[in-house]
């Protein structure tokens, strides 16, 4: 690879905050970062999937990997994790605000589903990214430099057909997964507002669905309404979003949602 390229991508030095690191597209967003050659803290609510996760980066790709337990809806807890990655590297460079996802058990249609499920699940995915950038954030906007990425969701872009969920028999995607994500896209941007002239840089990426433990019906049904005709594949398809907003290669991009779903959304 031509030094120049290799120049745009490099990452090597940098400590990176991956939230909620341990599975899935953390752990995709905390394997690119660290095979570009960052140091990478990983955290979960779970310290031993934390720890697993970490030996697993330090010996894959040879750089330092620090787990912490944390559970982003307490501020107090946000600090603290702040605290350790401060005195293990001395600063965070990047922070990947990838912790979220579904709550509770009740149902997702919004008529049957339970209020607390919904405050929850609000709380986990946007007060508790909300923290994590205050805090980091902080860190950044002190030292003039650092790189901010949202992990939101196409459910803050687009409605859903909840038929294809009913056709699978699925507990459909409830409304205040969306109303959280379209928080968290609306976050990015005025935090790229707020931060941009203390040379901090606030992005978002939106995936579309990733094939993982579905129905066949489904992914069937949702790659009919992709472009790309499928539906994203761990362990490859976010990892290039990723290392773009991390990295130099990205140096004139803030307050950006880049959308990572196969053409999902447009095709509606």
């Amino acid at each position: 690879m031509h030094t120049e390229v290799a120049g745009l991508f490099d990452l090597k030095g940098k400590v990176a905050v991956v939230t909620g690191g341990a599975r899935n597209l953390g752990f995709d967003a905390a394997s690119i970062l660290a095979a570009a050659g960052c140091d990478v803290a990983i955290t979960s609510r779970d310290r031993a999937r934390a720890a697993a996760a970490a030996e697993d980066l330090g010996a894959r790709y040879g750089v330092d990997a620090l787990a912490i337990d944390l559970d982003q809806t307490v501020l107090a807890d946000v600090e603290r994790c702040a605290r350790a990655v401060t005195e293990w590297k001395g600063r965070a460079d990047i922070l990947v605000n990838n912790a979220g996802g579904g709550y509770g058990a009740s149902p997702g249609n919004l008529f049957q589903r339970d209020p607390g499920d919904c405050a929850r699940l609000i709380e986990l995915n946007l007060t508790g990214a909300l923290y994590c950038c205050r805090e980091f954030g902080r860190g950044m906007a002190e030292r003039g430099a650092g790189k901010i990425i949202n992990i939101a969701s196409i459910a803050g872009l687009v409605g859903r057909d909840r038929r294809i969920y009913e056709r699978s028999a699925m507990k459909s995607q409830p409304v205040d997964y969306a109303a959280a994500k379209a928080g968290v896209i609306g976050m990015t941007r005025d935090l790229a507002a707020f931060l941009g002239p203390m040379g901090v840089y606030v992005n978002a990426i939106s995936p579309g669905g990733f094939a993982r433990n579905l129905a066949s019906t489904f992914v069937r049904d949702y790659s009919d309404r992709t472009p790309l005709g499928r539906m994203g594949r761990d362990g490859i398809d976010l990892k290039g979003a990723i290392l773009f907003l991390a990295s130099p290669a990205s140096d004139y991009i803030t307050g950006h949602n880049l959308v990572v779903d196969g053409g999902f959304t447009i095709w509606q």
